[in-house]
């Protein structure tokens, strides 16, 4: 049981240190797109913890497991593993963990039936209020004009996303500042944002008590928007953008003394006005392939014994 414990204990600090190193520094917000792959990385590091831990101990408590996880291995791997030894506690980890593996994808059909009737709810709605001109077939347009009072602009996913403006929108927005908008709603559409938010929103969902879960779930909410502004400001300039979300906010209570749900946006908007402080090419791709061997330690770690035994 030592190697299984060994990943179980590998998950765990990676799940406690890595978020707090990540919330101490502060170029995740010079390079969110930098910072969505290393959050990835991390998440999938724990979880592939987990997934080596639990075949390993289900190797380690039943001899079919065992069987077929180590069919084409020599027999000094196998006694490498020390699975000739019992391990009273193999079963209940690999059994705990196979539960977790299972609650895992269940949240995960969850989170995307339920963003799924969303979605058609919204399209409904959508429908009913800009339905299809005569001999307009639904899908073919990209872009949905509403009548409202107050200025919104928004993607809508699916297999067939769609841009949703109102006419307040339209009618505050100036110029560059409406490309803008759009570019960065693009912006969402073409990185596949939504898929980022409804896993995190699944792990966090079903296991409330793993800080880094939840921890993953807002730096998504966060760093998925200040991706797609960073789409839109390379486009058309970092001051059209900033005047764009102002423009788009500034009746919502977002930049007064009590700030509504949206208070990240004051935070974009000064983001933007800063003078950009960017990473070198060097120091981001030293980062990038930094956290793209967090979940390399685990294998490292499960197949050590046995690249040992073959050497």
């Amino acid at each position: 049981m030592m190697v299984p414990a060994a990943l179980l204990l590998l998950g765990a600090l990676t799940a406690v240190v890595a978020p707090r190193m990540l919330a101490r520094a502060d170029w995740p917000d010079r390079e969110p797109v930098v910072a969505l792959w290393v959050w990835q990385c991390v998440v999938a590091g724990v979880l592939l913890c987990c997934a080596l831990s639990m075949t390993l101990s289900a190797a380690a408590a039943w001899q079919v497991v065992r069987g077929h996880v180590f069919a084409p291995a020599p027999s000094a791997v196998v006694e490498a593993y020390a699975h000739g030894v019992g391990h009273p506690w193999a079963a209940t980890t690999a059994v705990t963990l196979a539960c977790g593996g299972l609650w895992t994808v269940a949240m995960l059909v969850r989170e995307v039936v339920r963003a799924r009737a969303r979605r058609r709810q919204r399209r409904a709605e959508l429908l009913v209020r800009a339905p299809l001109l005569p001999g307009e077939e639904p899908g073919n347009d990209r872009l949905a004009i509403l009548e409202g009072e107050r200025p919104q602009a928004w993607w809508l996913p699916g297999t067939a996303p769609r841009l949703v403006i109102t006419t307040a929108a339209l009618r505050r927005l100036k110029g560059r500042q409406l490309d803008a908008v759009l570019a960065h709603e693009q912006g969402h559409a073409r990185a596949r944002h939504d898929w980022l938010l409804h896993c995190s929103a699944a792990l966090a969902g079903g296991f409330p008590q793993v800080p880094v879960f939840a921890a993953f779930r807002d730096e998504m909410h966060r760093l998925v928007e200040l991706s797609a502004d960073d789409m839109a400001s390379r486009r058309f300039g970092r001051l059209t953008t900033a005047l764009a979300l102002v423009e788009l906010n500034e009746d919502r209570g977002v930049f007064g003394p009590c700030p509504t749900a949206q208070a990240q946006v004051p935070e974009r908007v000064n983001r933007l006005l800063t003078p950009p402080d960017r990473l070198t090419a060097g120091r981001r791709l030293r980062l990038t392939a930094a956290a793209a061997l967090v979940p390399v330690i685990p294998v490292l770690v499960a197949f050590g014994p046995g690249l040992r035994a073959l050497g």
